[in-house]
């Protein structure tokens, strides 16, 4: 069994001498997202003592930012484990080749950049004018997985955040037809690998933010042509909507998603309803007759009158 601790609150300025540059509500920025981190990794058990975490990063700001929170709790967890940074480089016409190895070397974390040319393939696969996300996909799982085989990961740490989780959420309800997210902590695929989420808790808009503080050198997410995920981006936008004119309606479905009660949903396989009888009890009763008691949701700790929730 994994051991599980507590990741201490961080203190505010790790380096004083080369953080003089940020200001205070930066740094209240960085030490909110820390403690989020902390927090993910304590509630779903990421991260044990002796693990190594491979922290995939492609050059966008959220892999930039998980891997600069993850080194940073590194420095004050009460546990030893080792942190890889991995990049994939897929070979797309005019990708930087050079900026992740300076960037790594740079900050001294230790590294590997994998080589493969996953875009011919995809291209010759794949007709023109056709999606290519699919097969990529596949593809860039497959060497991802083989790489922590290489290094003897015991962990594979991604980029998603509490908006990612959010969107895939609506996404499979609207789409799919299945009331599926990312879970924080997963089995991998191959079933040789746990792949672990810890910025499950942080919004986008504070990463945004604390990427930009500390100016990444951050590589365009448009080399290979292809367009955002059309479904995706309406239900970006969609949220992003609430968000402005509802303030604590995201913070309320991402603690909904950490409060299920299969007694009132509709799935026989989470509760078993073909056997209920007056002598079944369930967790919260029958509320069909009465207007469930919606309590008022901070919106990321800010208290929020009920009314502000109602479309």
């Amino acid at each position: 069994m994994e051991q599980v601790v507590a990741f201490p609150a961080p203190v505010a300025t790790e380096h004083p001498e080369t953080e003089s540059r940020f200001s205070n509500s930066f740094l209240r920025l960085r030490k909110q997202l820390m403690r989020r981190v902390g927090e993910a990794i304590v509630d779903y058990g990421m991260i044990a003592d002796g693990d190594v975490v491979m922290v995939c990063v492609s050059g966008g700001k959220d892999s930039f930012t998980l891997l600069s929170l993850l080194l940073a709790l590194r420095e004050k967890a009460p546990i030893d484990f080792r942190i890889v940074a991995m990049n994939l480089d897929q070979k797309q016409p005019g990708f930087p080749d050079h900026v992740l190895p300076a960037y790594f070397e740079s900050i001294g974390v230790e590294y590997k950049i994998v080589t493969e040319n996953t875009y011919k393939i995809v291209k010759d696969k794949i007709p023109e004018g056709k999606t290519t996300c699919s097969l990529c996909s596949r593809l860039r799982r497959g060497i991802i997985y083989r790489t922590a085989k290489e290094l003897g990961a015991t962990k594979i740490a991604l980029g998603h955040h509490r908006d990612d989780m959010i969107e895939t959420l609506f996404l499979n309800m609207f789409f799919g037809g299945k009331m599926k997210s990312m879970p924080p902590k997963l089995v991998s695929d191959d079933g040789q690998n746990v792949v672990i989420r810890p910025l499950a808790y942080c919004p986008e808009k504070d990463i945004e933010r604390f990427a930009r503080g500390m100016e990444y050198p951050i590589i365009p997410c448009n080399l290979c042509g292809s367009q955002e995920n059309a479904q995706r981006k309406q239900i970006k936008a969609m949220l992003r909507d609430w968000d402005s004119r509802f303030p604590g309606r995201i913070v309320s479905i991402a603690t909904a998603l950490r409060n299920v009660v299969p007694s009132h949903l509709a799935d026989g396989g989470l509760f078993d309803f073909l056997n209920v009888s007056s002598a079944t009890k369930v967790e919260q009763g029958d509320i069909v007759f009465d207007a469930p008691e919606l309590p008022a949701a901070p919106a990321d700790g800010v208290a929020v009158p009920i009314g502000m929730w109602r479309s």
